[in-house]
């Protein structure tokens, strides 16, 4: 979109539509969903990211963004609470530039439309068809694909990255489960709703067991790779719902 001309919107009418878009009170989350960090009052430029980290506060900085929007904002349950080190630069950089620093994290998960399952749907190609897990937040669908083998390489091409399989490549797939992120702990729950084989972000040791052991395969697609596309989406929808200018930074992550 073009850059509004003027002041900008209002913060704060940003602050509301995002709010009642994404439903943020119907979650339970770990996090404050909205906005954490408060900058300007009007927004011209948004800049949209997975997570911020220093490298995305600096990009923000460097296209004179008001606002930066995010999966993965501050102010997790049971962390650190102190202002120090790497937190208090984050936080100073966004304060010296009066940036707002806003945050969606299970929200942009399970938006039917904008969320990081619906978003990596579409990138895979997948037909949605159910929900399953805590929150709904778990999405079931269906593929073209046969095997374990041709949706790893369906994953490879589109997401950039060769994906960690626990599986046999000629193994037969038909119900598909996933889940973007830190989800790997939803594949009992995947199993139990049907699944021949489940998608994720990450992996731990007793994915593997359990994976073998089921006989329904996982793939770990990243964590950081699967959840690029929910944000970048909600970025482009306030674009067009404010007429304000959007860039989405992709800081790249290897886990």
């Amino acid at each position: 979109m073009s850059e509004n001309a003027g002041k900008g919107v209002l913060r704060d009418a940003i602050e509301k539509h995002l709010a009642t878009t994404l439903d943020i009170n119907r979650f339970r989350d770990y996090c404050p969903n909205g906005l954490q960090v408060e900058g300007r009052s009007h927004v011209i430029r948004v800049v949209s990211g997975v997570t911020a980290n220093l490298a995305m506060l600096e990009a923000a900085v460097a296209v004179k963004a008001d606002m930066v929007l995010v999966h993965h904002g501050y102010f997790w349950r049971g962390e650190d609470p102190r202002v120090v080190g790497h937190r208090q630069r984050r936080l100073k950089l966004l304060l010296e530039h009066e940036i707002n620093l806003f945050a969606y994290h299970l929200p942009l998960d399970g938006h039917p439309e904008l969320g990081n399952n619906a978003q990596l749907a579409k990138v895979l190609g997948f037909e949605p068809n159910g929900y399953f897990g805590e929150q709904d937040l778990g999405w079931l669908g269906s593929a073209s694909v046969k095997t374990v083998g041709e949706l790893a390489e369906r994953v490879e091409q589109a997401l950039g990255r060769q994906p960690m399989i626990i599986g046999e490549p000629d193994q037969l797939i038909g119900r598909i489960a996933w889940c973007t992120g830190a989800a790997q702990n939803a594949m009992e729950a995947a199993i139990a709703a049907g699944a021949t084989a489940y998608l994720s972000g990450e992996i731990s040791e007793q994915t593997v067991h359990l994976a073998r052991e089921s006989g329904v395969a996982y793939l770990a697609c990243g964590h950081h790779a699967t959840e690029r596309y929910g944000v970048q989406a909600l970025g482009e929808h306030l674009a067009q719902q404010f007429g304000i200018w959007h860039r989405f930074i992709d800081i790249h992550n290897p886990v």
